[in-house]
């Protein structure tokens, strides 16, 4: 079974991963295999580089991401061209990763992805979790952790689907507003639960019914 797992940006999904993966749960991140799309040598790089200019490349040819996202978020029209470029890609780098933790013997496994619903990915999915915080706590963290300003922090925030259509869509969801404690707590019942709901289907081993 594949879960799904989004959220806003810093609601914490790379800490709800962290938390699955101690109880023995594979995992693959949407945005690692969006870096892989656009590495050196990477065609999507070179794409982006011809279409924005070399203001994108910092002085080693990598991509900057700060700058791109300055950009793409002023605005949309270069946001939809971007995404049209890396998304295809990182969909069928995401379908490679998916197959191989299908044969991991894990009862499930994570797809994260914080543009879940938007991108489509939620179709590739059995469940979806949504990782929930509330915007003023997204905010604080964004700007500590990506060092940008407020406004900056608002635009992004406002860019993504709202908090109450992402919950509209969720299977289930995760309080992430506390600490790591609580969240260990959440994640535990939730692993319960996907095991429980997989077990039909997991042959013990050397069962060959």
């Amino acid at each position: 079974m594949t879960i799904g797992v989004t959220g806003g940006i810093a609601a914490g999904k790379n800490a709800v991963a962290q938390a699955f993966a101690a109880h023995g749960v594979p995992w693959v991140d949407a945005d690692d295999v969006a870096r892989e799309i656009v590495a050196p040598g990477e065609p999507a790089l070179a794409e982006i580089a011809a279409h924005f200019g070399e203001q994108v490349l910092d002085a080693d040819g990598r991509l900057d991401r700060r700058r791109l996202r300055a950009i793409v978020f002023a605005k949309p029209e270069e946001r939809a061209w971007l995404e049209s470029v890396t998304h295809p890609r990182v969909r069928e780098r995401l379908l490679t990763h998916l197959a191989r933790m299908r044969k991991s013997g894990a009862p499930y496994h994570l797809l994260v992805s914080p543009l879940l619903f938007e991108s489509g990915q939620h179709r590739l999915v059995d469940r979806r979790l949504v990782i929930d915080v509330p915007e003023a706590l997204q905010l604080a963290r964004t700007t500590a952790r990506d060092d940008v300003d407020d406004a900056q922090a608002r635009a992004i925030v406002a860019a993504q689907m709202s908090r109450d259509e992402r919950l509209a869509k969720a299977d289930d969801v995760i309080d992430n507003g506390g600490d790591l404690d609580a969240l260990a707590v959440q994640v535990a019942r939730l692993d319960a639960l996907y095991r429980q709901l997989t077990a039909p289907f997991t042959r013990p081993s050397g069962d060959p019914s």
